[in-house]
């Protein structure tokens, strides 16, 4: 990936992607075709949103492209202590479920409601929430949407300083991105957007 598109593709997402979470349409899964393609980006409400700097037609191609299906090298940052985590901290024998969110994404906050309401069929998972944002906006997502979702034994809420999602792993046209990988860092699922949680479960067990 070069430069420009790097800078474009930084700028389309760390400013906050609010155009994208209002789109509801084109979810994946991996192996599978999109689902659905309601809303475009010509429906997107774009009213109070800054886009100063965006890119599209650079960032376009990369998005296109399909999230990596070998999961590459990481490093994360939890949000409250700071401690890295990379590939070394998954689970052996387990899925781990990679959430790319945007705080002030309303689709980002209802499904961080709905999987707290249903911690308890997540428990076989690592669930890792990833933002590029402000750590305070991060805890303050959390405090209000998902509190006892982000202080559960297997998720770790954790800060991308460097971008290395979006660099390495995939670019998202839609938040919340969901990626499934499992075990052995094939991915398994992957879809962006707004899902049923009944639907979105059953992938996470993929």
């Amino acid at each position: 990936m070069n430069k420009k598109i790097i800078l474009g593709v930084t700028a389309l997402l760390a400013a906050g992607m609010l155009y994208s979470c209002n789109n509801k349409g084109n979810q994946k899964t991996a192996g599978t075709e999109n689902s659905t393609t309601e809303n475009t980006a010509e429906n997107h409400d774009h009213a109070g949103h800054d886009h100063a700097g965006h890119d599209h037609a650079q960032a376009a191609p990369t998005q296109s492209s399909g999230p990596a299906a070998i999961l590459p090298n990481f490093t994360f940052y939890q949000l409250r202590s700071g401690i890295r985590v990379s590939n070394e901290n998954l689970a052996k024998d387990k899925n781990t479920v990679f959430i790319l969110f945007d705080p002030g994404c309303s689709h980002c906050q209802h499904e961080a409601t709905e999987l707290e309401k249903n911690i308890d069929r997540i428990k076989d998972v690592n669930i890792f929430y990833i933002s590029m944002n402000d750590p305070a906006l991060v805890l303050g997502f959390f405090d209000s949407f998902a509190p006892k979702l982000s202080k559960s034994s297997n998720v770790e809420v954790l800060i991308d300083k460097d971008q290395t999602f979006i660099q390495n792993i995939h670019v998202p046209s839609q938040f919340p991105a969901n990626y499934v990988y499992g075990a052995d860092g094939k991915l398994k699922a992957h879809w962006e957007g707004e899902k049923n949680i009944n639907e979105a479960i059953s992938q996470f067990h993929k």
